[in-house]
């Protein structure tokens, strides 16, 4: 008796196909590709790379069978298995996966066209899951045709950045009171989950794990950035001269800011907070509803604005109200505080494209530069690596 063999389907086809092509190419040397040849073979690897990414996904999605015939717990399960992947990792492409194909399917199409890879996708997928649950379908479908649209010129920080705004995009007229009300249901989350803890390692060092609210790490960091930016010779720099990791940094600058508390002047000793600078407009301020913005941080509810000026030193930056005056003429030649807080308003970071540089930082290596240029300081200028790479 004679087997029909299954005849090869389309996609084993495809994916049988690139791999021996991969093989083809697994001897040859890249050096002596010209300069725009490797600029372009890396283009279009990025787009391959996505394009294959959203077949797995795609075969992912409808692979149920194979965990069940083996009795897996679920194809993410069963490819690691058989692979030996990250768990995690796979768990949560199985996830994408089930979203893409059931409904988000303009993210699948433009997986499908190189134009969204997989760490722009989990983001925009999870920004639409992230709107009210009973926003208007065709709403969330706007929101996906335009989050698609900003993947062609935004990385994946930038998409989580803009999904978290889309509303003010394609739906202004809602977008203030759901954001509203998203950020309150946040802080009061914080709430609960805030807590710290100290477990001594047995080896002269104690781990400190907190989870705080997020208006509270933004004040930690900003004090935390005054000890710790690059410009500081004091405890930043190696044996060597080299600059310290920002982890490394960080540390220290926790252990300075501890030491140089003033015991006199904290809660019940006296106590004086973080000044805040807080943009917001006057009516909001006033009412129970509406959003704020604190300098290098997150968005708050106006009641979190309101609370913290009962504990805080607040700068308010609110429209329509007296502010402070920002042009003295030439009676200084550096920056007056108020002209500082004005520039960090207006550039909370360093404006250079792709450098997330703290404002706190290229605000301080500017004032540095005209004290040199003026002859009033032999302090050297060097170039300092940036969280991200950059440079000021």
């Amino acid at each position: 008796m004679t087997t029909l063999q299954q005849p090869q389907h389309p996609v084993l086809g495809a994916v049988v196909t690139i791999t021996d092509a991969l093989d083809g190419v697994a001897a040859a040397n890249p050096s002596f590709m010209a300069t725009d040849q490797k600029a372009a073979t890396l283009v279009e690897i990025a787009r391959a790379k996505a394009q294959l990414a959203e077949l797995e996904l795609r075969v992912l999605a409808t692979a149920d069978n194979v965990a069940a015939e083996s009795a897996a717990r679920d194809v993410a399960a069963w490819l690691h298995h058989h692979t030996h992947q990250r768990p995690e990792v796979l768990r949560a492409d199985l996830r994408l996966a089930v979203a893409l194909d059931r409904t988000y399917g303009l993210v699948a199409a433009a997986m499908r066209t190189g134009t969204c890879n997989p760490a722009q996708a989990h983001v925009i997928t999870q920004a639409l899951d992230d709107l009210p649950t009973d926003l208007d379908p065709e709403i969330k479908t706007k929101a996906e045709e335009a989050l698609v649209a900003y993947a062609t010129q935004f990385d994946p920080t930038q998409l989580r950045r803009l999904g978290r705004r889309i509303l003010d995009v394609i739906a202004p007229e809602i977008a203030e009171a759901e954001e509203a009300r998203r950020l309150a249901a946040e802080e009061a989350h914080a709430r609960k989950k805030t807590r710290l803890t100290m477990r001594r390692l047995g080896d002269g060092t104690t781990r400190i794990t907190a989870i705080v609210p997020d208006t509270s790490a933004d004040r930690l960091a900003t004090n935390l950035e005054a000890f710790a930016s690059p410009r500081r010779d004091d405890g930043t720099r190696t044996d060597t001269g080299e600059y310290l990791p920002y982890d490394r940094r960080l540390g220290r600058a926790f252990c300075q800011l501890l030491e140089t508390l003033d015991p006199t002047r904290l809660p019940i000793h006296g106590g004086d907070a973080t000044t805040v600078i807080v943009t917001i407009d006057l009516d909001q301020l006033r009412q129970e509803a509406g959003t704020a913005q604190i300098l290098g941080g997150s968005p708050i509810t106006a009641a979190e604005a309101r609370r913290l000026a009962c504990t805080a030193g607040i700068i308010p930056a609110v429209l329509g109200s007296p502010s402070e005056a920002l042009d003295l003429g030439r009676i200084q030649r550096l920056f007056t505080a108020a002209q500082r807080r004005a520039l960090l308003l207006r550039s909370p970071t360093c404006e250079a494209e792709g450098c997330d540089i703290p404002g706190t930082w290229w605000l301080s290596r500017f004032e540095l530069s005209l004290s040199v240029s003026a002859g009033r300081s032999p302090a050297r200028l060097s170039r300092w690596p940036g969280r991200s790479g950059g440079v000021v």
